[in-house]
């Protein structure tokens, strides 16, 4: 078990990293209060930055989980499952409002979840006192060096678990090397995504580095409400359906330029845009009323009518009712370079995806699709055209698709049982405290 490094051993960078965080703590009410304007708080749990919770502990060993927002979170759903079933208390920690909406609509009520601290001395020390956690994992590489650090000296085992790091965020760690090998020293050891992923780990210092794969390809597929999902079904029967999902400016453009040109061909065609930042949805209306279509916005209680060309689905936690709906899905973030968003959800509903060129944040399994026939990629808006034209025309080929890509997530999957066998003597501590507690 890591005991921390001594402050003094620290290297310089670090070392003016925690005095500095520690100076402008006094700055935090101000710098939330910025971030609350931006709608970047929940201003009824603002205390929880600062490490204070309203929240009592439970009782018995919690495991602490911690993911820097929505994608980083739900690729743990089914270790958070798992680790339910052994009787530990689970911490969920996650950094954006939005991640709060989906934990609260996709997690047990009994999962905890808390903001992270802001990074002061002071605020992680309040939270580790609190919630004294018994085992910490990190999700892919959101490390707060105040947060790891002193997590790591109160003796806290700690793993980076479906760890990723980029080529570009390695070659911006490698100019810190001292910096990130202590940082990563202070973790019992990582499981990664992919070999790449390990290597680069190693390389910067990390210890124990294991290649568990991706846990996002064992994440169950996202629920839908009966009720809600009978509705939408009703609503849209008989129509061919495209959505366009986790959608970023400059997509939309393309989208609507797409059912523009595709509803010549395909009788009462209807686009559901799903952007990926549903405050967005106000905006999206207007240029869909721009280009002379006509929209209805789901945040307005609308349902698509007979005459909805556009259904821009403007809310949170519903993703699950458009993918059961549509057998088509552009992904987006892969036009805009964001690096493209994950395909597996959609796959696991049927959907057939297609996707722009930019998806350097998910290149494993978009490679795979795509060479494999389950997927395809669009270079520019016209290829998208063509795609999505193509599938709506041959719907036996449609299904092809969606049978290989179906054959490569469950190929690519596992890593949730990797994950936990390499997890088992850190798990059998816990079940042995349990059992003490129990009598």
């Amino acid at each position: 078990m890591k005991g921390g490094a001594a402050v003094n051993s620290l290297p310089i960078p670090l070392r003016a990293y925690r005095a500095l965080s520690g100076a402008v703590t006094p700055l935090a009410g101000t710098i939330a209060r910025q971030r609350l304007k931006r709608g970047k708080e929940d201003a009824g749990r603002l205390d929880e930055r600062r490490g204070i919770s309203k929240l009592n502990r439970p009782p018995g060993p919690l495991v602490w989980i911690h993911g820097a927002s929505v994608g980083e979170v739900l690729a743990g759903a089914a270790l958070v499952e798992r680790l339910r079933e052994m009787g530990v208390g689970i911490l969920l920690t996650s950094g954006t409002v939005t991640s709060a909406t989906i934990i609260a609509q996709r997690f047990p009520a009994d999962v905890i979840h808390q903001f992270i601290p802001y990074d002061s001395p002071r605020f992680v020390s309040r939270f580790l006192d609190h919630w004294q956690p018994s085992l910490g994992l990190f999700m892919e590489s959101d490390l707060w060096p105040n947060l790891v650090m002193s997590a790591a000296e109160r003796r806290i085992p700690l793993i980076v678990a479906n760890g990723r790091l980029s080529p570009r965020s390695f070659r911006r760690w490698r100019n810190a090397p001292a910096t990130m090998g202590t940082l990563l020293n202070q973790f019992e050891m990582c499981l990664a995504q992919s070999q790449a992923d390990a290597d680069r780990f190693a390389a910067l210092g990390s210890p124990h580095v294991f290649m568990t794969g991706n846990l996002k390809f064992d994440v169950p597929a996202p629920p839908a409400d009966a009720i809600k999902l009978g509705q939408l079904l009703a609503a849209t029967k008989g129509r061919p359906i495209i959505v366009a999902a986790s959608t970023h400016p400059g997509e939309e453009e393309m989208v609507l330029d797409a059912h523009r040109r595709l509803a010549a061909y395909f009788r009462n065609l209807l686009t559901v845009i799903v952007p990926r930042h549903p405050q967005r949805g106000e905006g999206i209306a207007h240029l869909v009323a721009a280009t002379g279509l006509r929209a209805a916005m789901r945040s307005r209680g609308a349902m698509p009518s007979p005459e909805t060309e556009v259904y821009v689905a403007d809310t949170l936690g519903e993703i699950g009712l458009f993918y059961r709906a549509a057998p088509i899905v552009f992904m987006g973030g892969s036009f805009a370079t964001i690096g493209g968003h994950n395909p597996i959800e959609a796959i696991k509903l049927g959907a057939a995806t297609v996707h722009g060129p930019h998806v350097h944040n998910w290149a494993e399994i978009y490679s795979a699709l795509d060479t494999a026939g389950g997927a395809r990629c669009a270079d520019d808006g016209e290829m998208l055209i063509k795609s999505i034209g193509h599938w709506l025309s041959h719907p036996q080929e449609l299904q092809l698709v969606t049978g290989h890509a179906h054959k490569v997530v469950e190929e690519l999957g596992g890593a949730l049982e990797r994950t936990m066998a390499v997890l088992a003597p850190y798990l059998l501590q816990l079940r042995l405290e349990i059992g003490a507690i129990r009598g």
